[in-house]
């Protein structure tokens, strides 16, 4: 997912998005603005966090429901669920907001089929959402012990897990799945769209480079050159599923890909369906005809958020 694909996607998307009005939204960091929809006036907070642990400033967008400043004025003040937004390979913290994300959020919330609550987009680079096997990137670190905590005495947001889920698309949905699977304490539900699920071994990466393959350069940074094989298993979502199947259990999970996605992570999300199904871990796979691109993101990106009002209790389950 990228910039890339922004200028077909206004067109491309019509077909497939339930009567949607998807319009781009451009904004500068740390400028508020307030959608012009009188029905919706949800605004859009950027900012930038400086990380002790990262040794910079994490840029980072939050969705901020309509109704979010009149029920600071309730009492007791009205506190919100929070989804962590984790963006894919190329992308930033803007790029799903930019590319009608905001659309179909304010059109969801119109029809009555979402709930409220926040979104949290941070910045997360080519990290995986993982620390990397020199040490040298501590992201997995710096969310946990750093933005989430400072986001959540930021916003009236609610305490506990409960209130707390995460989802990312393509390298944001490893970084999801991976993030929840260690941590089911911490998180309520689990989305990933198209995640970078990757079903070849450490060896098998390594040797593809030979192939002129393009992913062990991209995974390279992260996990090493060659493929730290550890730092791999610590950070691989299957093995986590597998390592922590019994709190796996009380998370809500949720997924798709597109059946002819460029990178092939189709096989990893079937694979990830078979072996949920094989633990008896109750999850939500669909496998949809589409590619790696924003027109299957925003596609789907409805069900998405419906899944996560439902995991919230903010809707009704059909």
């Amino acid at each position: 997912m990228g910039a890339r694909f922004l200028r077909e996607a206004e067109e491309r998307l019509r077909p497939h998005t339930r009567g949607f009005n998807f319009s781009r939204r451009w904004f500068g960091l740390g400028i508020l603005i307030v959608s012009t929809w009188a029905s919706a006036q949800s605004r859009m907070d950027c900012g930038a966090l400086k990380s002790q642990i990262l040794h910079r400033a994490v840029r980072y967008c939050v969705y901020v429901p309509s109704g979010y400043d009149a029920g600071g004025a309730q009492h007791p003040a009205r506190q919100y669920p929070v989804l962590y937004f984790l963006h894919g390979l190329g992308d930033n913290e803007q790029t799903l907001f930019n590319s009608g994300g905001w659309t179909v959020l304010d059109d969801l919330r119109k029809q009555g089929r979402m709930g409220d609550f926040l979104i949290v987009a941070p910045e997360g680079r080519r990290s995986f959402y993982v620390n990397s096997a020199d040490g040298s990137e501590r992201y997995s670190d710096f969310f946990l012990q750093e933005f989430i905590p400072k986001i959540e005495a930021k916003y009236r947001i609610r305490t506990g897990r409960a209130g707390r889920a995460i989802s990312g698309i393509s390298m944001g949905g490893y970084g999801a799945l991976r993030m929840a699977f260690a941590h089911p304490e911490l998180f309520s539900a689990v989305s990933a769209q198209s995640a970078a699920l990757i079903t070849e071994t450490p060896p098998q990466l390594d040797a593809a480079s030979q192939s002129g393959s393009p992913l062990p350069a991209v995974l390279g940074p992260v996990f090493g050159h060659p493929i730290n094989v550890a730092h791999w298993n610590e950070n691989n979502p299957f093995l986590l599923a597998k390592k922590n199947v019994v709190r796996i259990r009380k998370l809500a999970i949720y997924f798709n890909c597109g059946q002819e996605d460029n990178y092939g992570f189709e096989k990893g999300a079937a694979a990830l369906d078979a072996q949920l199904s094989k633990e008896q871990i109750k999850h939500e796979y669909h496998s949809y005809p589409g590619d790696h691109s924003i027109v299957y993101f925003l596609s789907h990106f409805a069900e998405v958020m419906e899944f996560h009002s439902r995991a919230f209790g903010l809707l009704a389950h059909p």
